[in-house]
């Protein structure tokens, strides 16, 4: 897995999954992209493709991704829980293998040069790949989202890096970055109070002083009728799964609420799901599949399948 890129691009499409469906058919019409993982949530109105390849495939599979979404998604008419500035919200570049996160930061400064140029689109540069210390964050970037984004962009300290001071008409306006790779992972608490999610996500978050490399915001999920931790996990090695599985269930514990379950929103690495078995004391010479079980229950990850991780995912589309 050598010279290999990532991308976990975010779309403003939950609902009509024959969009959804428009999206993945372009990355799997790009020779050389492996479209790894597709996720859709009608809540968030926010679908996540992970993508992963060569640098030129992972781009061309990106870019026609890009056409759908600005002749499938009308921001104009958008609704949903995330937060978001654009019909492509956010595209990502994580290195894998021998692939540098150096490497990734001149990749996305490329790629954001060339939809802009393309598609006369704003662009904003996020994480590594930012020039401008403010825009490192991109809760920072979405600050009032599109509907604010429309005046506030023409601000000096708000026009984009690439492209027109101007949102597009249709799609807003796109963050692309470079990152180490995250995880994705919401918890659905046995309750539908949206004010106790909200409190349980400003305790374990780094921001408010909780756990490092923990981001988190509390939502309501229409569909399942309950409220939702959601976070990102941006270095599992810091703080891991399983640390913040029970930093959550301790907190809804003091209101007498337990989680329900989880859900991993795209792949995460098999690290990260093995030091949850090694928490939850699975045998260490068990096959991965078993420990993987044993780390899915502790967690009570939704759906699980051992190809929610990046390497077994990976593999299998390069050995099908």
């Amino acid at each position: 897995m050598t010279r290999l890129v990532e991308s976990v691009p975010n779309y403003s499409e939950g609902r009509r999954l024959e969009v959804v469906d428009r999206l993945a058919a372009a990355v799997k019409a790009a020779p050389g992209a492996h479209l790894l993982d597709r996720t859709s949530d009608a809540s968030h109105n926010r679908s996540v493709l992970t993508i992963a390849g060569e640098a030129v495939a992972v781009c061309d599979a990106l870019e026609r991704t890009v056409a759908v979404a600005i002749q499938e998604i009308d921001l104009g008419t958008h609704r949903g829980e995330h937060p978001r500035i654009g019909a492509v919200d956010v595209i990502p570049f994580v290195p894998l293998g021998d692939t540098t996160m150096a490497e990734c930061v001149t990749l996305a400064r490329q790629f954001g040069a060339r939809i802009a140029k393309r598609f006369d689109l704003p662009v904003y540069l996020y994480a590594e790949a930012a020039t401008r210390p403010d825009r490192v964050r991109l809760a920072d970037i979405r600050r009032g989202e599109y509907e604010a984004l429309r005046t506030a962009i023409t601000l000096p300290e708000r026009r984009p890096d690439f492209g027109p001071a101007r949102t597009h008409p249709r799609a807003g306006a796109v963050a692309v970055g470079a990152r180490p790779f995250l995880i994705a992972w919401n918890i659905n608490l046995d309750s539908p109070d949206l004010e106790l999610a909200t409190a349980i996500a400003r305790r374990v978050r780094e921001s408010s002083g909780g756990l490092p490399r923990v981001q988190a915001k509390g939502f309501f999920i229409e569909e399942l009728r309950c409220s939702q931790v959601s976070m990102n996990l941006l270095d599992f090695a810091t703080t891991p799964i399983w640390r913040v599985w029970d930093a959550v269930t301790a907190a809804a514990a003091e209101a007498g609420v337990r989680p329900a379950e989880s859900e991993l929103i795209g792949l995460a690495p098999l690290a990260s799901l093995l030091a949850v078995a090694d928490h939850a004391g699975a045998p260490t010479d068990a096959a991965v599949e078993e420990r993987l079980a044993v780390a899915a229950d502790y967690i009570r990850l939704r759906d699980f399948s051992p190809m929610q991780t990046l390497e077994l995912r990976l593999a299998a589309e390069e050995h099908p």
